[in-house]
Formats: C-alpha cells, sequence, structure tokens
C-alpha cells in the first residue's frame, strides 16, 4: 500500500501499514456492506471527532451493520494513532479515513491519509460544476455503495469540472458527489433537506457559524430551474471548507461578498474551535 505513513489501526490494534490488508474472501468488502468517516487532522487537533462517530454510528444503524465499536473505544483508538504517527512519523496534519466493515467478525480500520488541498484559487475565483441525475439508495448513511457518485464524479472530472452535483427525479439539485450544496440569497443560505443528503459535518459547521454571523438558514429544495435567482452557490466538505461555485452547467455565479464574509467566518471558527463544536 502506497502512503507516507507507517502505521495504521485496526480494531483499536495499532500495525505497521503492510498489514493492512482484507482478505479477496471478505463477501461483505466485496459487497460494500460497510460505512466510513473522514476526518480532519490539522496540528495534530483531530476536528469535530464527536460528530464523525455519532454520523458513522448512524450510517452503520441505516444499513444494519451490527458491529461492538462503542464511541468512546474508537476515539481513544484515533488519539492513540495520532499520537503514534506524529511521534513516529513527524507528521501533525493529515486526514483520517475510518472504514467498519460488517460480518459476523465485523472490523474497523483507521488510516492516515495525505489531505486534499484544493488549488488556492478556488477560493477567490470559485469552480466549475456539472449536473447528474442520481440518487443515493441510503441519503443519510455515508456507505461503500459509491459506484455511481464515482462515476459522476469522473465525468466532472473528465470536463475540467471540481464536483458533480446530483440531481433528483423532482429535478431539484441535492448534493454533490462528495460535498454538500448552498445557494445564498442576499444573507439566506438554502440547502437541501437534510433527511435528503447526507448531512456533513462540514455542512452542520458551517450552518451553526452562519447564524452566529447574523445569516438565516433554511433547508428547503433547489430546483435545477431556478437557479439563476440566487446569488450565488457554494459546496463544503471536511478538507476543502467552502468552496464557491462559479458555474454548473450552463448557469454562471458570482462571488457576493456576503459569501467571502461567511468563508472568513468559519475560517476563523476553525483556527478558534479546536475541533470541538459548542452544543
Amino acid at each position: 500500500m502506497n502512503s507516507r505513513f507507517s502505521y495504521f489501526s485496526k480494531n483499536g490494534q495499532i500495525l505497521p501499514l503492510d498489514q493492512a490488508t482484507i482478505p479477496l474472501s471478505n463477501i461483505e468488502y466485496s459487497y460494500g456492506f460497510g460505512v466510513y468517516e473522514n476526518i480532519k487532522v490539522r496540528n495534530g487537533i483531530v476536528y469535530f471527532v464527536k460528530q464523525h462517530l455519532a454520523r458513522l454510528q448512524h450510517s452503520a444503524k441505516i444499513i444494519g451493520l451490527t458491529h461492538p465499536f462503542r464511541n468512546e473505544a474508537i476515539e481513544q483508538f484515533i488519539n492513540e494513532l495520532v499520537a503514534k504517527l506524529i511521534r513516529d512519523d513527524s507528521d501533525n496534519s493529515f486526514n483520517l479515513k475510518m472504514l467498519l466493515i460488517g460480518g459476523k467478525e465485523p472490523q474497523l480500520f483507521i488510516q492516515a491519509l495525505a489531505p486534499h488541498f484544493p488549488d488556492r484559487k478556488f477560493y477567490s475565483e470559485g469552480v466549475k460544476t456539472i449536473t447528474a441525475r442520481y440518487e443515493r439508495q441510503f441519503p443519510n448513511a455515508k456507505t461503500l455503495n459509491m459506484l455511481p457518485s464515482y462515476l459522476a464524479y469522473k465525468k466532472a472530472e473528465e470536463h475540467n469540472c471540481y464536483d458533480a452535483l446530483l440531481v433528483s427525479s423532482a429535478d431539484t439539485i441535492l448534493e454533490g458527489t462528495r460535498t454538500n450544496f448552498f445557494v445564498l440569497k442576499e444573507r439566506i443560505l438554502i440547502t437541501p433537506p437534510k433527511e435528503e443528503v447526507l448531512e456533513g459535518v462540514t455542512r452542520a459547521t458551517v450552518i451553526a457559524v452562519a447564524r452566529m454571523h447574523d445569516f438565516s438558514v433554511q433547508e428547503s429544495s433547489i430546483p435545477l430551474a431556478r437557479l439563476a435567482q440566487y446569488d450565488g452557490a457554494f459546496l463544503t466538505s471536511t478538507s476543502a471548507k467552502i468552496v464557491p461555485i462559479r458555474q454548473i452547467d450552463e448557469q454562471h455565479f458570482s462571488l457576493p461578498e456576503k459569501l467571502r464574509v461567511l468563508m472568513d467566518a468559519y475560517d476563523n471558527f476553525l483556527k478558534e474551535s479546536q475541533g470541538i463544536l459548542a452544543s
């Protein structure tokens, strides 16, 4: 396995990375019977771990994946792995991927990955996106059943776009293949209802920060045909935070000043929060 990191965690045991293997006979992995999470670690701070673990458990529950791992134990696994990586690999900024596989003997893998930092110009100029018609079977679960999303993302890459936005049978935009979607009208943020999408941790924290800074937030459907009525649009994700959109298919957007205000406020929040979201 090609990685700059030397260790991973399997069921809480820290092992050399060359032992990170899954047998070909593991039918649960082959069939995608699993859930996962990506957690940001910057300067040794593990961001929003409790929110990520809550979503991991919720995803597992949705697809009927029973397992013995409790949040307190998983958090300890994470902290032990982070400490080991910082000490032995001399790296304090990375992403953690948690992979929970179901079956008779469920397994929890935690691996460090190099963080993906978007091009800085994306934050000042915005990104291009395309749309793709697809509704995930379990929208509230972060599962390994990712083939349609993967194909949509590859199509976006072929068109030199940052992501593909998934469109419902009712012609509403739901989310990106690996992002949450928002539009902006004056100081109102609008995002699809959480019942219809994967409720990203960054999505939730952006909503919290927006309300702290006198933005209103509405959860409602966003018709593809009405995009022109909004002042701006953006995506959120763990690694990229808030990324403005400059184009969806043929619809162009500016980068309104109010969106820049929100981006700055969110950056400041991350610096001050130390990875903890107040309830």
